[in-house]
């Protein structure tokens, strides 16, 4: 069956290193996704994958199978990639019937295969349609049934929704996600959308400069970011720099600009004075107007208040900060007003403690 394993895979362009020594596993039926800035890596890992290109070094299996050297259209692969790619001169039937043609299948399983799939994207009505008259959401589907009428246990998807509209991406990334557990396939999703892997996705590689810097669940990456990249680009975190003033069993105690010292959640592998920079969830602070005494609160005023239909966004300065990002976690039927004094507290079970990055905090959340 078709797990995938690569071991110490790196692929080169001149100087550029684009994958650097990738070790990753992906388990049979597994809906799994490579998720990163442009330009991290990813879609280079999946076109490694279906032996588009080959690597400068290491080894890639599929199943028990060495496919390293193996050529495209012997790795049993089926590809969609984010422009479609259907041939505008045959109908959607003939689009999706191409793969076992080519495969030497009889025609009645052809014709078997064909009807099947395209019931499955829901678009058996359109089969004698044309590209040109389909939408993109339709494309994208046949694109899809073209993929799965192959006959593959390993499905690649190369940013399958990039080029669609917002209400239509959301639709159909739940219904590839249906067909592939339906089929019991193994799917590797290329994104840079962290919301549509966090939507779909069993498990998540998220990478920057070619790198693998975490691999686990939606819930994995969101609750326990290993660096302070991941709290940055998973979700939405706010940024508090200081240094470890005091260590003890229930955490760390931060001291921030302006001698205020609040306490958070213990640290791996830093001492006391080491700099460093608080993680924390805009979701987790609390808000109250005026100046309140409580543990881990610090004085701010309102910049900005947004609303985003769910949520009421405040961005808040505080006393001793940049600008922190609050997002309410449901409506109230009293806002804050811009320029309100009010204090800002948070739990600290809510934070994450890193070490300050040696190229500087700016340099580490930067995305390209």
């Amino acid at each position: 069956m078709p797990n995938v394993r690569l071991m110490n895979v790196t692929k080169r362009y001149g100087k550029i290193v684009a994958v650097d020594g990738v070790n990753l596993h992906i388990y049979d039926k597994e809906y799994f996704s490579l998720l990163g800035p442009s330009g991290c890596g990813k879609t280079t890992l999946l076109r490694l994958i279906a032996g588009l290109i080959q690597p400068d070094e290491g080894e890639i299996y599929i199943g028990d199978r060495l496919v390293t050297d193996v050529p495209p259209e012997d790795r049993d692969i089926g590809f969609v990639f984010q422009t479609f790619a259907l041939f505008p001169h045959m109908n959607s039937w003939d689009n999706v019937t191409y793969g076992p043609r080519v495969k030497g299948f009889d025609v009645r399983k052809s014709e078997t295969i064909g009807h099947e799939v395209l019931e499955m994207v829901r678009l058996h009505e359109r089969l004698d349609a044309y590209p040109n008259e389909l939408s993109g959401g339709m494309m994208q589907r046949i694109a899809v049934a073209r993929a799965l009428a192959a006959g593959s246990k390993l499905l690649l998807l190369d940013e399958p929704l990039g080029q669609l509209d917002a209400k239509v991406r959301n639709e159909l990334r739940y219904e590839i996600r249906r067909m592939t557990k339906d089929l019991e396939l193994t799917a590797i999703h290329v994104t840079h959308d962290q919301a549509e892997a966090m939507a779909i996705s069993d498990r998540i590689a998220v990478i920057k400069k070619g790198k693998i810097l975490q691999v686990g669940t939606p819930k994995e990456l969101y609750m326990t970011p290993k660096s302070v990249f991941i709290a940055h680009f998973i979700g939405e975190s706010n940024f508090l720099e200081g240094y470890v003033s005091d260590l003890n069993r229930r955490g760390a105690t931060i001291e921030l600009r302006g001698g205020i010292k609040v306490q958070a959640g213990a640290p791996k592998d830093m001492d006391k004075g080491d700099r460093a920079v608080l993680a924390i969830r805009p979701e987790t602070f609390v808000v109250e107007k005026g100046i309140k005494k409580t543990e881990n609160s610090i004085l701010g005023t309102v910049e900005r208040i947004t609303f985003e239909g769910t949520n009421i966004r405040y961005e808040i300065r505080l006393r001793n900060e940049d600008s922190v990002v609050v997002v309410r976690p449901s409506l109230v039927e009293e806002w804050l007003k811009v320029g309100e004094k009010v204090t800002v507290s948070f739990s600290p079970e809510n934070t994450h403690v890193f070490a300050y990055p040696e190229a500087g905090l700016r340099e580490e959340l930067a995305v390209e």
